[in-house]
């Protein structure tokens, strides 16, 4: 079998058109700290290239409506150096921030100002990440000034597709469905979480469950306006879902009453506006398998192990929805990428495509993020990857 491109490797493996010449490799992200950490900030696709993975670059330039009164924030301080996501606000959604002194955490008021009032959340974070500590929705009726005001961005498609010329063949170009300022998640259920919060959101879809498919439908409508924005970016495949909608933290009957519905409408406008849609649930899937798979995305994620706090069985993973979707993930990187021997990480890599990359579909990955790593360990994943070889 001849060489593939990276980019050929990979698309081959994400659209099941054809087999790769070896199995493709990559990550979910490589985090800025890990960057930082252990190269001294070296651009990400550099990093790829160290390592000879398969790269992809992430991108999500937003672009405001101006005829809607829409423009980039003033206030925002930064952007994030991956995804260049530039923040969409109006007169009537304004987003104010304000330090909050905390001993331990890096800690930030987020207000939502409306012409009917200010909506709420803070943040915390470290060098690794963020988490919500208020939540914005804490009236039920808050929603209300969400769906008169939030701003609805779009994608800049001459932004992508300058991207995508500038990438070539060192990989695929990914993005990901937009999701709720300042804190959120691509998938309509996930973004609800992240405004709610888990535990009250899983309590009213019993309590109230005509208001959390209003609220879920209300961040649906937001996120249709950004996928109908997509016709002519040249992405190869954007992400939805999030780890909200894993078994690990809701039912499959949830799932099938306030995930699928709306999600899988998502999946079908993408579609309809030539995107492909990578579904990401990092967490439990096996009761979800086929319910995922349903919604009809063309590739999911991240098929965490049982030791990582997931429930995969990647064999049985492969068997039961490998022929309708491209697999992602699947591979330990808690164990595998500090703690053991090369030849242990190895092995990983092997089990991974003994399991799960019959006849390709398959592209190998840690389970989402990670951000530690014994560098030998992650060359001895990145080579043995390329080692297995399809004949």
């Amino acid at each position: 079998m001849s060489s593939m491109t990276s980019r050929q490797r990979m698309l081959a493996a994400l659209t099941r058109s054809a087999v790769p010449d070896h199995l493709p490799v990559t990550t979910h992200h490589v985090m800025l700290s890990f960057l930082r950490k252990y190269f001294n900030d070296m651009p990400y696709p550099q990093f790829f290239d160290q390592f000879g993975l398969d790269a992809w670059t992430w991108t999500v330039p937003y672009k405001p409506d101006t005829s809607k009164g829409e423009y980039f924030d003033p206030n925002q301080t930064s952007v994030h150096p991956l995804d260049h996501t530039h923040r969409v606000v109006s007169d009537n959604w304004r987003i104010e921030q304000e330090d909050v002194p905390d001993p331990e955490y890096r800690t930030t008021r987020y207000s939502f100002v409306t012409p009917r009032g200010t909506l709420s959340m803070v943040l915390q974070g470290n060098e690794h990440t963020d988490w919500v500590v208020e939540h914005l929705i804490k009236e039920k009726r808050d929603i209300d000034l969400i769906a008169d005001f939030v701003t609805h961005p779009k994608i800049d498609v001459e932004a992508v597709n300058k991207t995508a010329d500038a990438f070539g063949e060192r990989g695929l170009i990914r993005g990901h469905i937009c999701y709720f300022d300042i804190y959120g998640q691509p998938g309509c259920w996930q973004d609800a979480v992240e405004l709610v919060g888990t535990e009250r959101l899983i309590l009213e879809t019993y309590d109230d469950p005509l208001w959390v498919k209003e609220l879920i439908q209300v961040l649906q409508a937001r996120k249709k306006t950004f996928i109908q924005s997509l016709k002519g970016a040249r992405y190869d495949v954007l992400e939805l879902g999030g780890g909200a909608a894993s078994s690990t933290v809701i039912s499959p009957k949830i799932f099938d009453e306030f995930v699928a519905p709306y999600d899988a409408e998502l999946i079908d406008l993408a579609h309809q506006v030539g995107q492909r849609i990578v579904y990401h649930t990092c967490g439990g899937m096996m009761p979800l398998l086929e319910r995922i798979a349903g919604m009809k995305p063309d590739a999911m994620e991240t098929f965490t192990p049982a030791d990582m706090g997931g429930d995969v069985r990647l064999a049985e993973a492969k068997q039961r929805i490998g022929d309708q979707v491209c697999m992602i993930g699947g591979f330990d990187q808690f164990h595998y990428f500090v703690g053991c021997t090369p030849e242990q990480t190895r092995a990983e890599v092997r089990r991974c495509f003994e399991e799960a990359g019959t006849n390709g579909g398959y592209i190998l990955c840690p389970s989402d993020h990670f951000f530690e790593a014994d560098l030998e360990l992650f060359k001895a994943f990145a080579d043995e990857a390329k080692r297995c070889a399809y004949l």
